[in-house]
C-alpha cells in the first residue's frame, strides 16, 4: 500500500486498520502531541504514558474523523488535550493534617525572585533579537514550542542539516550574548 500523502489520508487509512499509515502518522505527529501533553500535565513520565494512550484512542476513533470538518492536526491535538485534561481530573489530591497548613510556604516567587526572573527573560529576548529573524523564529519554535528539526526544515525550506546548523550556531550565539 502506498505511503500516505498527508495526515488526513493517514487517518482515513487508519480507520481501515492500515498499520503502516498508523506508523507514518505516529512518526510525523508524536513530538507535537507529546509537547501538548507535557505542557498540560507538567510531568514527562506521565506525558509519555498519556501519549501512548492517545495513539490508542486515535487508532480506535479514526473512523470518526470528518475530513470536511476541522484540520486533521487540530483533531489530533484535541484528542491529546482532552485526554490530558481527563488525566488531570482523575488525579487525587494528597491530603495532610490541617496542622500542616500552618507550615505551608507560598510557592510563588518573592518580589526579588520575580525581578531577577523578569530581568533574565529580558536578557534572553534581547539576545534573541540579535539573531537573524528566521534563526530566532526557528530557536523559539524548536525550544519553546516543541517543533522537530525536520518540521522546521520544511517550514523554512532548508535542508535538515542546515536547520541543525542554524540551531546549534544560534544557541552558541545566545550563550555568548548571555555571558556578556
Amino acid at each position: 500500500m502506498p505511503v500516505p500523502t498527508d495526515i488526513a489520508d493517514a487517518i482515513g487509512r487508519i480507520a481501515l486498520r492500515d498499520r503502516a499509515a498508523f506508523d507514518w502518522l505516529y512518526e510525523r505527529t508524536s513530538a507535537k502531541l507529546f509537547g501538548v501533553l507535557l505542557r498540560i500535565l507538567k510531568d514527562r513520565s506521565e506525558a509519555e504514558d498519556a501519549l501512548q494512550e492517545v495513539y490508542v484512542r486515535i487508532w480506535q476513533k479514526a473512523d470518526r474523523f470528518a475530513a470536511a470538518g476541522a484540520s486533521p492536526m487540530s483533531w489530533l491535538i484535541a484528542i491529546a488535550r482532552n485526554h490530558a485534561i481527563d488525566r488531570l481530573r482523575k488525579r487525587v489530591p494528597a491530603t495532610a493534617p490541617i496542622e500542616a497548613a500552618a507550615e505551608v510556604r507560598d510557592a510563588a516567587p518573592d518580589p526579588e525572585a520575580r525581578a531577577i526572573g523578569s530581568g533574565q527573560k529580558a536578557r534572553i529576548d534581547t539576545c534573541l533579537d540579535r539573531l537573524d529573524a528566521d534563526k530566532a523564529e526557528a530557536v523559539r519554535a524548536a525550544y519553546l514550542e516543541g517543533y522537530e528539526y525536520k518540521e522546521l526544515a520544511e517550514r523554512f525550506a532548508v535542508p535538515l542539516n542546515t536547520m541543525r546548523t542554524w540551531l546549534r550556531r544560534s544557541l552558541q550565539k545566545l550563550k555568548a550574548c548571555l555571558e556578556e
